[in-house]
């Protein structure tokens, strides 16, 4: 089996390492530190990415023609002036033609998709793939994000890869493969964590990572908000599969559960501080309490995680998606010499008193223009390493809430559940199967 990282290591070049060889062993077999590892990671590659022709026009398709899918396009349009969107596809044939009719009245002269470029189906991404455009935006269902982002790259694909990257640890190891192969072939993957990309997010988490609150001793994330996720009735004629996947948010092999699918930016904020490494082990606790009814799938509505790091760091982390309730949505950083507190004013207070007070700017275009001016330049972004390490730190949080177990690192990276169904069909059966009562079975702590 692929071992790429374990709990103690840094991200390093990369390279798959096979069977009893531990990812600290290659490196030392390399003579590479860790140090220097995450600066190989990090460098631009020589070889210079082209496109079509070499055009100054790069030709855009989108996967994944939903809200989300529709809001990159916009984005994208805003973020470059020479681009195209000239492909769509969705499972869905109705998510594809509402989004074309959509999409092409942001820019008339820049949408140019016609109705031979609407693709929809399971193989629609390779179709979209062969239609002969230069970026993939990947704005799917996360469960087949894995398998689209390596038909991509092999592909020879730049891509705008949403989050969260996959929804098992299988998954996960894909992507960091298809990071690797992107590296290897000069390519860009820009990630949708999309903080990454917020000014005064960037400049306030260096200055803490720059040593402005002393040593980070422990980590607040919450994500506390009301419902999110729209249930669609079903329909007569409709399979099993194709009401799940309509209402992919509240099964967990499509969406991961909502700790993975939306809590991700708060972990990932929380990962970024602590310099992208995994954490040593997680517990925590969570449940199904208010969204009870069938038709919000298998999916929890609160998760509470502590995540434990090797230094001794702690990271709690809670998410609840109920109504009615107090909310709450920060990241507090809690160092030895002071405290940071990220999305509720960009500030540190305590030994170093500071606040952020540059420009503003809209942090979905950014991500865009980096894609796009990393192509330009012939100098490839990769942010394969950071969205599958916090991907993987919200799998890993469901992991726990869900048996009621202490997880670690390793067990959870290595771990061989994969979330598929028997087949990719509308007659293949999900993971979610309904119970004879008609409900969904959901994880019960303690019983696995």
């Amino acid at each position: 089996m692929c071992q790429v990282f374990s709990a103690k290591d840094r991200p390093g070049v990369n390279q798959c390492v096979s069977g009893e060889q531990s990812r600290r062993g290659f490196l030392k077999q390399a003579g590479v530190s860790v140090g220097g590892a995450l600066a190989a990671w990090k460098s631009p590659w020589l070889a210079r990415a082209a496109h079509v022709g070499g055009s100054d026009i790069l030709k855009v398709g989108l996967i994944g023609c939903g809200g989300r899918g529709t809001g990159a396009v916009a984005n994208a349009l805003a973020a470059d002036p020479n681009i195209q969107i000239t492909a769509l596809a969705d499972l869905f044939e109705d998510h594809v033609l509402n989004c074309w009719e959509r999409v092409k009245k942001l820019d008339p002269k820049r949408v140019v998709v016609d109705r031979d470029h609407c693709f929809s189906g399971f193989d629609c991404y390779r179709q979209l793939i062969d239609s002969g455009v230069d970026v993939v935006l990947l704005c799917e269902v996360p469960h087949f994000r894995p398998r689209h982002l390596r038909a991509c790259i092999e592909a020879g694909k730049h891509v705008f890869c949403e989050k969260p990257v996959a929804v098992d640890a299988p998954g996960v190891r894909s992507v960091i493969e298809s990071a690797e192969l992107a590296k290897q072939k000069g390519l860009s993957i820009v990630s949708g964590l999309c903080w990454r990309y917020h000014f005064a997010v960037q400049e306030t988490i260096q200055r803490v990572l720059d040593g402005a609150i002393g040593k980070i001793i422990a980590i607040q994330e919450t994500y506390n908000t009301g419902p999110t996720g729209r249930s669609v009735p079903r329909q007569p004629g409709w399979s099993e599969m194709e009401y799940q996947i309509r209402n992919w948010y509240f099964f967990t092999w499509l969406s991961g559960d909502h700790n993975v699918e939306q809590h991700i930016h708060s972990l990932d904020k929380g990962s970024w501080v602590m310099g992208d490494r995994p954490p040593v082990r997680a517990w925590g606790m969570g449940g199904r309490q208010v969204r009870t009814d069938p038709k919000f799938g298998d999916i929890y509505d609160h998760h509470a995680v502590v995540y434990e790091y090797e230094d001794g760091t702690r990271l709690y982390s809670y998410c609840r998606q109920m109504p009615g309730c107090w909310n709450s949505t920060e990241d507090w950083f809690f160092g030895t010499e002071g405290t940071c507190n990220v999305l509720n004013g960009f500030r540190i207070s305590g030994k170093v008193e500071w606040r952020y007070q540059g420009p503003s700017c809209n942090m979905y275009e950014e991500e865009h223009k980096v894609l796009f001016q990393s192509i330009r330049n012939g100098q490839p972004k990769n942010d394969g390493w950071f969205m599958a390490l916090s991907t993987m730190l919200a799998i890993m949080g469901r992991m726990a809430t869900y048996t009621g177990k202490l997880i670690s690192w390793d067990e959870a990276y290595n771990s061989q559940q994969a979330l598929v169904p028997s087949e990719y069909s509308w007659q293949g059966i999900p993971p979610s199967v309904p119970l004879p009562d008609g409900r969904y079975p959901v994880a019960m702590p303690g019983t696995a």
